[in-house]
């Protein structure tokens, strides 16, 4: 019996989702430029209607329309509502709260809902090896957690409702990616999908942040603008449509490897601009972190 290469080891896999990896690992950094002085539902919004208007301008220039029949647009909408609404409104509170090295160390957990979802609702196995790697890669993150816990300047309750809320954000955010791995998601072209959940979604968090936090609230101040900027192009119109198509290569499981890396991206970016500080036990994390990778990603299956 031959064995095949795991298609998780191609270039056209490897690539994306190194690139999604270091961009997201970007992202809870630059997260920070968005807080303050607007309401976090409208800087939610303004992010994706710039990269829905960025990916509607994709779609046009690929010769592509968005034309969805009735159950396309309901699939849109309901990607919307949990991908680019309640996955980023959750997040951006959660960041409120705690550090933004602690909210990526909680949002990698998006690799339990991803698996589990996935076994339940695409019938897709979970492998001894990807179990025991996700296992080795958990440990990992368990360990940054207690370090960072141990060191979070806030109370007990402001690091508890802080990791709640991201949270309930990895939970919607693995919604909608277990989404793009059922038929439903297939029998629709990938990039005018994207545009549509992201414009829709731009229209419902629009809806929220005017009930939540009254008319719209915009700042001019340069760090504002190069953030939303930044988060709407690089890290939304770029990146999710790179990570959906590893979902649709190697399933939502593994491709949430790339939110296990991205805490460590984080808190080397944090070391560089936010004076973190490394200690045994978040190098022992992030190494660990990088073990389990290396484990689950290069499990082969035997050819048939």
């Amino acid at each position: 019996m031959t064995v095949v290469p795991p298609s998780a080891t191609r270039l056209s896999v490897l690539i994306p989702f190194a690139i999604v990896t270091l961009i997201w690992g970007s992202t809870w950094l630059v997260i920070r430029g968005q807080l303050g002085a607007v309401p976090l539902g409208w800087s939610v919004t303004y992010r994706f209607t710039v990269a829905g208007l960025a990916m509607l301008a994709y779609t046009l220039a690929r010769g592509e329309r968005i034309t969805l029949d009735a159950r396309g647009w309901g699939f849109a909408a309901v990607l919307g509502l949990f991908q680019f609404c309640l996955n980023f409104n959750f997040i951006y509170r959660g960041e409120q709260h705690v550090t933004s090295g602690l909210v990526a160390v909680v949002f990698a957990l998006l690799l339990f809902p991803n698996a589990v979802f996935g076994r339940l609702f695409l019938k897709r196995k979970l492998g001894v090896q990807l179990l025991f790697g996700s296992g080795v890669a958990i440990g990992g993150i368990a360990l940054l957690f207690v370090h960072e816990a141990r060191v979070d300047p806030h109370g007990p309750r402001e690091a508890l409702t802080g990791i709640g809320l991201t949270l309930i954000g990895t939970l919607a955010a693995s919604v909608g990616n277990v989404m793009q791995g059922t038929q439903a998601a297939k029998r629709y072209p990938m990039v005018p999908m994207i545009a549509a959940a992201m414009l829709l979604g731009a229209v419902i968090n629009a809806a929220f942040a005017w009930v939540s936090f009254g008319p719209p609230v915009f700042s001019t101040a340069p760090a504002y603008l190069l953030a939303t900027l930044y988060l709407g192009l690089v890290a939304s119109a770029l990146a999710f449509p790179l990570y959906y198509g590893v979902i649709r290569a190697i399933g939502p499981a593994k491709a949430a490897y790339s939110s296990v890396l991205v805490p460590v991206i984080a808190m080397a970016l944090s070391t560089a601009f936010e004076g973190y500080r490394w200690a045994p036990l978040s190098m022992l994390g992030a190494g660990l972190v990088i073990v389990g990778l290396i484990i689950a990603l290069t499990e082969r299956k035997p050819a048939r």
